[in-house]
């Protein structure tokens, strides 16, 4: 019997639900970490790292949209589910877009909120297992963080250097639009978080400079290319 627990967090405002999806999760081997908002959510988030989310869109403090908002600037692949008790389309196609990976309206099913957990789970094995990126002479794996020169120790990135490194490498030999990353990465545009983004940069070129084949260029005034 497998004893290791995929850690779920649910933000729900509804002490009875909440406690209803949390017990009948945790019969399924789930750990649920129940929050009653989007501010403790996001806190617990940071604290344990889940594997997915289930977030209420309608909550006090902070809302289950403005909550995933936030944590896609951190992670692009956290599964996400919203729980909702709108039922109008453009509720729907917002979820989706601000990086909802499912929608379930409220009355729902727990049977099906397993099932879609579990698919999503699933899936996201399936994506990081294609997530291991040969180029040049290194190995990079996205999921765990980590650059590997040859056959030589691997190397930690930070959460920022491997996201950055992963969008260059999505558009290799393409340049990567300046503004778009710093949005995506940072949250604006501004002076300083374009600062930011340059000593990042710096730092790639550093790890990477043991290829003399692959190279960072500055493409001024558009953004930058991983040339490879």
């Amino acid at each position: 019997m497998n004893d290791v627990k995929t850690t779920i967090l649910l933000a729900e405002d509804e002490p009875a639900l909440g406690q209803i999806i949390k017990e009948s999760l945790e019969t399924r081997n789930f750990n649920v970490l129940l929050c009653e908002n989007g501010e403790k959510a996001y806190q617990v988030y940071k604290l344990e790292q889940p594997k997915l989310l289930v977030l209420d869109v309608m909550m006090p403090k902070k809302d289950g949209f403005t909550l995933a908002k936030e944590i896609r600037m951190e992670d692009d692949t956290i599964p996400i589910i919203f729980l909702t008790a709108k039922s109008q389309t453009q509720d729907v196609v917002e979820g989706f877009n601000i990086g909802g990976n499912d929608y379930l309206k409220k009355p729902f099913s727990i049977e099906e909120l397993i099932a879609r957990i579990n698919n999503l789970l699933h899936r996201t094995k399936v994506q990081k297992t294609s997530q291991i990126i040969k180029f040049g002479s290194f190995t990079f794996d996205f999921p765990k963080q980590t650059l590997q020169y040859l056959e030589q120790d691997k190397k930690q990135l930070t959460h920022r250097e491997a996201h950055l490194l992963f969008h260059l490498l999505k558009n290799k030999n393409e340049v990567l639009e300046r503004t778009m990353i710093l949005n995506k990465l940072w949250g604006n545009d501004d002076f300083f978080s374009a600062r930011s983004m340059d000593v990042f940069i710096t730092k790639l070129r550093k790890k990477l400079q043991f290829d003399e084949n692959i190279q960072i260029v500055n493409v001024r005034g558009f953004g930058y290319k991983l040339v490879c």
